[in-house]
């Protein structure tokens, strides 16, 4: 009798998945037997601390990501307000 577990294949429709045959952060292999602990829905870790520490690392890339996004409104929002600046300085000249 032959049976296939989910393991032995990734997935047909979709090439990018990852497989589910190693932990996402230390690559331990994922045994048959063996609990795998799911983050995401489809990337699979060898125990709970391999899972919490990549949810640690996102959310430090989360926090990372915002900061770097507000910085860059601030500038943008500095120097369209300067260029506002020199264009009225402009009108009132002439």
């Amino acid at each position: 009798m032959a049976s296939a577990f989910f393991f032995d294949a990734e997935p047909l429709c979709e090439p990018s998945a990852p497989a589910l045959d190693a932990c996402a952060l230390c690559a331990k292999p994922l045994g048959r037997d063996s609990d795998i602990f799911m983050y995401r829905g489809d990337t699979p870790f060898c125990s709970e601390e391999c899972r919490h520490e990549q949810m640690q690392l996102d959310a430090i890339r989360a926090r990372q990501a915002a900061r770097s996004a507000a910085r860059r409104q601030q500038l943008y929002s500095s120097g369209t307000e300067s260029r506002h600046q020199e264009s009225r300085k402009v009108s009132v000249a002439s």
